[in-house]
């Protein structure tokens, strides 16, 4: 914003205490290979008020919003006073919060989520040499890269899942290889139970389902995010159903004057053609940019997500995007499915990995749906590729005309989603 505008008046208002940063390699800071959480800020508060010239505020809680009078209003932490500030265009930019159900025993120490920095130096003072059993619930991303994370700690660890798969944006068939991968690496998986409570003295002993007991001492809650909207209640803004704020491909609330970007906001998907809500930091910063743009009058809109995500999980790189199997029913599309397994390089040249490859398409018109890609090098390549193609709405007989780049330590001469491309087309 300040760069489209210098003479722009920014005044920006954080609960917490710590700006700019990435959230996403909290995960790597557990067990060492992100030194410090230091290494994760991008910019400290002090850089955006010398060198941007804002007046960004810490320990600000806001708690509600006028939009008649444009009054923002809230609590100082540090003094408990309250807080008034106007505005002339506002941007909601609040994240989302960790789920975390009332259970049973919920307040015993060595229970932990994880979303911020102070989440992340909270596990890292209580992971210590005498934790021995871990147990995460929920087997998402961070369910997966923290089971990874704090395995490579010498812990035990178990996963348990509501459902019958972990990281249910992939399919079953696709979710067998993580889960192999899983107990090959000496992961304990729990399928088809639901967390109850937690017991213990002082701290956590025991996670309780309804289908039984497991001893623990260190329980992480891995169940999944919710957009941080509640202070919005009573404003009749337009949202979702999961408390997600509506807006246009300006980024532009029901509200006047008032925007919205990120984890609390809703994210047009390009194959669905409707708001989603897939909350990722390159979605994030893309429409934190479109929405600053437009408050100082220069015209971009946001062109919409097609659910690209990619995860490491100990040897394997887990890349999808587009629709599933399981959306593309829910759409009632008529589709196709092609499944393959090939290697990352060629063939004949030495240290190639297997991938295994998921194609979506419409029956008729061969038009790409999705795709899921599981395996060593080279996924987060062709996922990228196969993305790039779903976003200007190729056919399967598109991609044999890419012009990819081939030379043996990096590719075979057909790469893999041009082979599936080969045979189906």
């Amino acid at each position: 914003m300040v760069r489209r505008d210098k003479q722009a008046e920014v005044t920006t208002l954080e609960k917490g205490h710590i700006y700019s940063y990435g959230q996403c390699g909290l995960p790597y800071v557990i067990d060492g290979r992100i030194p410090s959480t230091n290494n994760v800020i991008a910019r400290s508060v002090e850089t955006f008020r010398t060198k941007y010239g804002i007046d960004a505020r810490t320990g600000h809680n806001v708690t509600s919003i006028d939009s008649e009078a444009r009054t923002v209003s809230g609590v100082v932490a540090e003094t408990d006073e309250d807080f008034h500030i106007s505005y002339d265009r506002l941007l909601i930019a609040t994240g989302a919060n960790p789920i975390f159900p009332k259970f049973e025993g919920s307040d015993l120490a060595g229970i932990h989520t994880l979303k911020t920095i102070p989440d992340a130096k909270a596990i890292l003072n209580d992971l210590n040499d005498s934790v021995k059993q871990v147990t995460i619930i929920g087997g998402g991303n961070i369910g997966l890269e923290m089971a990874e994370s704090i395995a490579e700690l010498g812990k035990k660890v178990r996963i348990i899942q509501l459902g019958d798969q972990l990281t249910e944006i992939f399919d079953q068939d696709m979710a067998e290889l993580i889960h192999e991968e899983a107990r090959k690496n000496g992961i304990e998986l729990i399928f088809n139970e639901e967390v109850k409570g937690f017991k213990g003295e002082a701290r956590v002993q025991t996670v309780l389902t309804d289908k039984g007991e497991y001893e623990a001492d260190f329980v992480l809650a891995a169940i999944g995010v919710r957009p941080n909207t509640n202070f919005l209640d009573g404003t009749g803004m337009h949202m979702m159903p999961n408390g997600a704020i509506l807006v246009n491909a300006y980024m532009e609330t029901s509200i006047e004057k008032v925007y919205a970007a990120g984890d609390c906001a809703s994210h047009f998907h390009r194959i669905k053609q409707k708001n989603d809500y897939t909350p990722l930091g390159t979605t994030a910063n893309k429409q934190g940019r479109i929405a600053g743009m437009n408050m100082v009058g220069d015209v971009e809109t946001f062109k919409g997500i097609v659910g690209t995500s990619v995860a490491k999980f100990f040897h394997l790189t887990l890349g999808r995007t587009g629709l599933s199997e399981k959306e593309t029913q829910k759409l009632g599309l008529d589709y196709e499915v092609y499944k393959q397994k090939a290697t990352d390089i060629a063939g004949f040249y030495p240290g190639k990995q297997e991938i295994e490859l998921k194609f979506i398409y419409q029956k008729t018109k061969q038009k790409l749906l999705g795709a899921q890609i599981i395996g060593g090098n080279g996924v987060d390549k062709r996922i990228d590729v196969f993305a790039t193609a779903l976003y200007h709405e190729m056919t399967l007989n598109d991609l044999l005309d890419l012009d990819l780049a081939y030379s043996p330590p990096y590719n075979g001469v057909w790469d893999p989603i041009q082979q599936i491309a080969k045979r189906k087309s």
